[in-house]
């Protein structure tokens, strides 16, 4: 039975604790929620174990409409228990009420829902042929799983990307190890409850906490009995996993950092753009993937621009997350807040104008003990600046004017990442100029965060390697094999 004072790692159907401890902290107030059992080479081993004979049991023997049916009962039983899922992850995040309870956790369910579905209805090419006497052959492709899965997840939407994964590779047939950030224990532990309510197989799902280097991230995607690694998190880490991965050649998918660049046109609707550039600067208090750090204005309207803006980041309210007023949170920890305040002090050492923001806010009571940071505007710097070319990952970003198109386009690509832009404009042709030039794996024109789950995401550059969501979830949670019939 497991411990609810405490985060076990989950192997094989069971809880399983460890002498090894660290605590899971709240990024609201500095509170302790509770110790987490840190997972060591055995108990990786152990899971990874379990996962391999899950494949060779009866999972490995499941139908592909027993798989969809059980990946529904999962969702459903996230739904039967949204208030435990809303309440860790608030725990783990500090992020609002509102936002945790209409995206991360009804995201969560519907990706078992949506690639439940996608597998069901999911079709491989077929060939018929002659052959070289005469004859005839047919070619058709199946897909196999790959087996077991290292789902290595990031703290910042927890349940959001770790369902992201975890969704098709079960839907394939895959069985699966989640290593979630050290910082986010709650909902991959309490997603072990609910696999066991609904009847998963022992086994098919495990989850290993503890830390990367020398501890569960590290043993994970070393281990040999791991058929390919998914995952989500900084640009360092993800080139340290495919060193790992390289050993067997195995595959893996990485959505990695970004430096994202939000363009603004002066033709645009200017308050659908700077809300829209708002929330993609602080939303999640900026620790999104897909948020934006670099803003360029067309000169016309920069000034206005800037001081909209400025308002809006005023205007966010943060507090205790349950507060239905409360709209901004906390970093995700101690440690992450002095990384952003250091490039909050590097900004002014590099002579930004800080338009506002720019330290810490003033909180009352406990929460003064939280990793609270202000939403942060910059403008004045050189594009050579490292606030400008470094990810930050918090509620900041810097506005600088553009005057053409062509200016634009080498100011958004003049970054090592390439994952996201957004372009903000009342001109067709300019919108569809600028998708096909700018490099990155997602372009969003006057809309931010707006995506059809079925389409292709994923990151260029320094950004990561493969496409997530859709059919093209399948490619990488699969084998695809031909086989050629002679007739």
């Amino acid at each position: 039975m497991r411990d609810k004072t405490a985060f076990q790692n989950f192997i094989n159907g069971e809880w399983v604790s460890t002498e090894r401890h660290f605590d899971n902290v709240n990024p609201v107030d500095g509170s302790l929620i509770g110790p987490v059992h840190e997972a060591g080479a055995d108990e990786v081993g152990a899971a990874v174990k379990a996962a391999r004979a899950a494949l060779s049991g009866p999972w490995g023997r499941f139908s592909v409409e027993r798989r969809v049916e059980l990946l529904h009962a999962i969702a459903d039983g996230i739904g039967r228990r949204f208030d435990d899922f809303l309440a860790a992850e608030i725990a783990d995040t500090g992020k609002p009420m509102s936002l945790a309870s209409h995206l991360d956790i009804p995201r969560g369910a519907a990706n078992f829902r949506l690639f439940a579905d996608i597998v069901k209805n999911a079709a491989t090419e077929s060939f018929g042929m002659a052959t070289p006497d005469g004859g005839h052959a047919l070619n058709y492709a199946v897909r196999s799983p790959r087996g077991v899965v290292a789902v290595i997840c990031p703290w910042n939407l927890p349940l959001l990307l770790m369902t992201w994964k975890v969704g098709p590779a079960l839907a394939c047939g895959n069985a699966v190890v989640v290593k979630p950030s050290e910082e986010t224990p709650g909902t991959a532990t309490l997603l072990g409850e609910v696999m066991n309510e609904v009847g998963v197989p022992p086994g098919v799902y495990n989850v290993v906490h503890g830390f990367g280097p020398e501890s569960a991230g590290e043993h994970l995607s070393a281990h040999g009995g791991v058929n390919a690694i998914t995952f989500t998190g900084e640009t360092r880490t993800g080139e340290a996993i495919m060193k790992s991965a390289a050993r067997g050649t195995r595959p893996v998918s990485l959505e990695l950092g970004g430096k994202n660049a939000a363009i603004v046109f002066a033709d645009c609707d200017f308050d659908k753009a700077v809300d829209g550039v708002g929330r993609s600067a602080f939303a999640n208090s900026g620790q999104v993937c897909l948020g934006t750090e670099r803003v360029y204005v067309q000169r016309p309207i920069f000034d206005r621009f800037v001081a909209a803006l400025k308002a809006g980041a005023e205007s966010l309210r943060p507090g205790n997350p349950y507060d239905k007023h409360m709209d901004f949170g906390p970093l995700i920890s101690q440690q992450h807040r002095r990384k952003v305040l250091s490039y909050y002090e590097r900004a002014r050492a590099d002579g930004a104008t800080v338009v506002t923001g720019g330290g810490v806010p003033r909180m009352e009571g406990r929460l003064a003990e939280g990793s609270w940071v202000q939403p942060t505007i910059w403008t004045g710097l050189a594009e050579s600046s490292a606030v400008i070319r470094e990810e930050i990952f918090g509620p900041c970003c810097h506005i600088a004017p553009f005057d053409t198109e062509d200016e634009a386009i080498a100011l958004a690509n003049a970054s090592e990442y390439g994952l996201c832009a957004s372009v903000w404009t009342g001109d067709i042709g300019t919108a569809h100029r600028l998708a096909a030039a700018i490099d990155v794996g997602l372009c969003w024109i006057n809309s931010w965060f707006l995506r059809d789950l079925r389409t292709p995401f994923g990151g260029a550059k320094a950004s990561g390697i493969g496409r997530e969501g859709g059919v093209h979830s399948l490619d990488f949670y699969t084998e695809l094999r031909n086989v050629c019939i002679r007739f």
